[in-house]
């Protein structure tokens, strides 16, 4: 049973419709003649000849109802982050690179293609923090010709939940040209981390993600072989490699990193997820819209395979092995 601190009394000369009743913010209303209401409750307030008496409970149940959501909000607020991957299409891992005749570049029509690993690194990485309730939102996103929308599905197949695709319209995009561009997008997408692989398997320039970084003037962690956030600091804690061992920085969001191969294994999209990216919408956007040139830094004037191997020589004495590297290898 309510408390009497719990009842709200309302005296009428006429009787309450149910409109009336709700601007009130009555609930399970009960309506008492007033006669009753004088035999009853006469300790309570005065007695009154006419009218009706409407006695509405409020439990004290439903503030403390208010009081969670209030809480889920500010939970929610702490999971809005939204991280941004940058994905490349290369030349598969297992394919055997071949040159071109005239000697301009590689082979790549009719060759299989695929994302970058360390790319998949990132995009592994990144849905990761998702998954633990640290961020909302994984957007990935490629710079490069028609085909890296293929490669764009790949990430939604694997849980990113939006793509971007910047067409470079076949021209070739220098990492400088795609710093540029990844800074145009942060600053539309207004994400909290922009996670790449350290490196490309085709040119390994190993430059895009210390570029943008000091485009955007945001602190940076290469190498990282793992990634700690801490959102309520708004901090990042990465270990990365380094010839002594690993080091380890903690740096401020927003920030770029880029990742190694030991971060972790990337997961493989399964076939549902694969048809669901079939049908998902990619955003298309030009570099002309983020006010970037692509125009070439570098003159590719030639390429060549690298030497040939020679086969292995059987010796038959130390003395000979010597002869070997002081007259034919000439290291001695």
């Amino acid at each position: 049973m309510a408390h009497i601190s719990d009842i709200k009394l309302i005296r009428t000369d006429t009787t309450l419709d149910l409109s009336q009743k709700a601007e009130k913010g009555m609930t399970s209303p009960l309506i008492l003649p007033s006669l009753l209401y004088t035999s009853c409750l006469s300790s309570l307030v005065p007695s009154s000849p006419v009218g009706l008496i409407v006695i509405a409970l409020v439990p004290k149940k439903k503030e403390k109802k208010k009081n969670r959501k209030k809480k889920r909000r500010k939970f929610s607020e702490l999971n809005e982050m939204k991280i941004m991957v940058a994905v490349k299409r290369v030349v598969d891992y297992a394919v055997k690179i071949r040159v071109k005749p005239d000697k301009t570049g590689v082979e790549t029509s009719n060759v299989k293609m695929s994302m970058n690993p360390f790319c998949e690194i990132a995009l592994e990485e990144a849905l990761r923090i998702r998954e633990s309730g640290l961020a909302k939102e994984v957007v990935a996103v490629s710079v490069g010709p028609a085909q890296c929308t293929d490669t764009l599905r790949t990430a939604l197949a694997m849980g990113a939940d939006r793509a971007v695709h910047v067409d470079s319209g076949g021209a070739e995009v220098a990492p400088l040209s795609v710093a540029k561009i990844l800074r145009g997008l942060v600053q539309s997408e207004q994400p909290g981390l922009l996670i790449l692989g350290k490196q490309a398997i085709d040119d390994d320039c190993n430059q895009t993600g210390q570029m943008v970084a000091g485009l955007l003037k945001w602190p940076q962690g290469t190498f990282a072989s793992k990634v700690v956030l801490d959102k309520e600091k708004q901090k990042a804690t990465v270990e990365r490699e380094v010839d002594g061992g690993i080091e380890t920085i903690c740096i401020d969001l927003p920030a770029v990193i880029t990742t190694d191969l030991r971060l972790n294994q990337p997961r493989y999209a399964t076939l549902p997820n694969i048809m669901k990216a079939k049908s998902k919408v990619i955003k298309k956007v030009t570099p002309q819209e983020l006010n970037v040139e692509l125009k070439p830094d570098i003159e590719i004037v030639q390429v060549t395979e690298p030497p040939k191997r020679k086969a292995g020589v059987i010796l038959s004495s130390v003395d000979e092995l010597i002869d070997k590297l002081k007259n034919e290898a000439r290291v001695l």
